[in-house]
């Protein structure tokens, strides 16, 4: 009886449920959920973490919560950290802190008119953007997943004018001569640049995360510089990592 109907049914009305199926299908692989971002608001003013969770709130992947500096070390669920840079809180007191609870941590300072010396010397602190609160929510979210992903957010000018000081100076920042590496540092270098944590370097290499920092501080001290960003950029200007 199946096969009866089947033959009775018109041609026209066939096509378009296969077509149907077939968008279906697509639509399904396209739609596959993104991995959720949990984000920690270290803010002074509480009116602050409203005004950005209204922000993402049209983004499913973004997760938001109001965290206090001292509450990162307890809790270790946050990827990313958005530091208010307003108020009498020293800036760069409260990310040394946070860096010394979750060395891996991703920090993306937020505020309103910072010059460029200020952006530069987050970065330097070890922050891995800074994106002004006049942004638009388009900016606001590629500066969060640009974060997330390990790279760095910044000014075009100030990522520019960084890589300027950092490899204008080579007798102050890098020793003179060839820097050697073993094997092992040079793969925890790779992994470092395409901006993986220690944790997921470590899980890559099959190494302990504590090996893994004591191989990116051997690789500072080789280099000469005092940060993870500083160590990548070196890498990249001296072609000390492969293309990709």
């Amino acid at each position: 009886m199946v096969q009866a109907h089947t033959k009775h049914t018109p041609a026209s009305s066939s096509a378009p449920a296969k077509k149907k199926a077939s968008e279906l299908n697509e639509t399904s692989k396209s739609a596959q959920p993104r991995e959720i971002i949990k984000i920690a608001v270290v803010e002074s003013d509480p009116l602050r973490f409203i005004g950005f969770r209204a922000l993402f709130d049209n983004e499913p992947d973004m997760e938001l919560f109001s965290a206090s500096a001292a509450d990162i070390a307890s809790n270790a669920t946050a990827d990313l950290i958005l530091l208010g840079s307003r108020g009498n809180q020293n800036l760069f007191d409260v990310m040394a802190g946070l860096k010394a609870q979750r060395p891996d941590l991703r920090i993306l300072v937020t505020g309103a008119g910072a010059d460029d010396e200020m952006i530069l010397k987050a970065l330097a602190a070890g922050a891995k953007g800074y994106v002004d609160e006049a942004a638009s929510p388009a900016e606001f979210t590629m500066a969060i997943r640009i974060v997330h992903q390990g790279s760095v957010w910044a000014p075009r000018r100030v990522l520019s004018t960084f890589i300027e000081r950092v490899t204008s100076s080579p007798g102050r920042i890098f020793p003179a001569g060839r820097v050697t590496f073993t094997d092992r540092e040079k793969e925890v270098l790779e992994l470092l640049v395409a901006g993986r944590s220690n944790k997921e370097i470590g899980s890559a290499l099959g190494i302990e995360e504590r090996t893994v920092k004591a191989h990116v501080a051997k690789l500072m001290r080789k280099v000469g510089v005092q940060n993870r960003i500083a160590l990548s950029v070196h890498a990249i200007t001296h072609s000390l990592v492969s293309s990709r």
